[in-house]
Order: structure tokens, then C-alpha cells, then sequence
């Protein structure tokens, strides 16, 4: 069986991993540490392998977008900092390009709205007031695995805490 590997990083690891296991075409998950080229700081994220005949890269990003905020530069939750910003991390050249035209995409979505009223918002493409989306799509240079602990850890860890309202999103994710 043909499959990719992507790397996406945005808050607590193991919530991530919670997210992205036994979604269909995904084949496996691990949590780990992600450096990109060019850049020492590591980065809290996971691995995913997936089938692409099965599932799509814009189907995962999707996802990842839908538990994780690109607009807040370090974290989500209780996961605060710049080793848990949020981001996409690719191996692939051949998925730069659509990773760069997404990233895109989620920075026009960043403009705030110019006008609401009635039920309506209305989005005036010259205003100033704009979101700053920090997620960014990277070439990654390292992916080294956490222990063995952390692998999986809502499975072994049921009752853990977590910030992701799981009825909702698998209400919102039906692939």
C-alpha cells in the first residue's frame, strides 16, 4: 500500500494523536518533536501516515484547522508557548505548493468582519482589521518520537484532561 507521510504540530500532542487515529486512511500516528529547516526550536507535533486514495492532505488539514486556531501564536488550551504553536511540517516537496496555496487560504479567512447586523457579517476586503494567522507550512528537518509514555496516551490515559470538545468534532468530521 502507497502512503505519505505530513507532520502537524498545534498544542498538547497527545490530543492531536487523539485526533488523527483511526480516522479513515490514516494508517498510523506518533508524537514527537519537530525542527524545520532553518529553525532550532523544536516543536511539539505528530506524524501522520496516511493513505492518500483513501484520504487527502486538504481533508487533514481540514481537520487539524478544526481543533487547532492558526490565529494564536503559541498554543492551544492549556498548552501555551512557542513549542506548541501551531503548524504544518511536510517532507514531500511535491506538497509544498498546496500546503503554501492553504496557508493562504487560512490567512484571507483571518480578515475580521466590517459590518454585522440583521444575522449578517459582511467582510470588507479593504479593511484594516485583520487576524494574524501564525500557522505556516515548513519544511521539516528532524521528527524524533517521544517515549513510549506519550504514545497513544488518551488510550492508555481514558479519563485525562482535555480541551477538545469530542462530541462536536465528530459530529463536524464525518469522512
Amino acid at each position: 500500500m502507497y502512503t505519505k507521510k505530513i507532520y502537524f504540530s498545534g498544542g498538547d500532542f497527545h490530543e492531536l494523536q487523539a485526533v488523527f487515529s483511526g480516522l479513515p486512511g490514516v494508517v498510523t500516528t506518533r508524537v514527537g518533536y519537530l525542527t524545520g529547516e532553518g529553525n532550532d526550536d523544536e516543536v511539539h507535533g505528530i506524524e501522520v501516515e496516511y493513505n492518500p486514495k483513501k484520504v487527502d492532505l486538504s481533508m487533514l488539514m481540514d481537520i487539524l484547522f478544526a481543533v487547532v486556531t492558526p490565529y494564536r501564536p503559541d498554543g492551544q488550551g492549556k498548552a501555551i508557548g512557542k513549542e506548541f504553536r501551531a503548524g504544518v511540517w511536510y517532507t514531500d516537496a511535491e506538497d509544498e505548493p498546496h500546503l503554501q496555496f492553504y496557508m493562504h487560504f487560512l490567512a484571507s479567512r483571518g480578515k475580521a468582519p466590517a459590518a454585522t447586523g440583521a444575522g449578517l457579517t459582511i467582510n470588507d476586503p479593504n479593511s484594516k482589521a485583520v487576524r494574524k494567522c501564525y500557522a505556516k507550512a515548513t519544511s521539516l528537518k528532524t521528527f524524533r518520537e517521544a517515549a513510549e509514555e506519550h504514545q497513544n496516551y488518551y488510550t492508555k490515559h481514558p479519563d485525562a484532561e482535555s480541551f477538545i470538545d469530542w462530541k462536536s468534532f465528530r459530529e463536524q468530521v464525518r469522512y
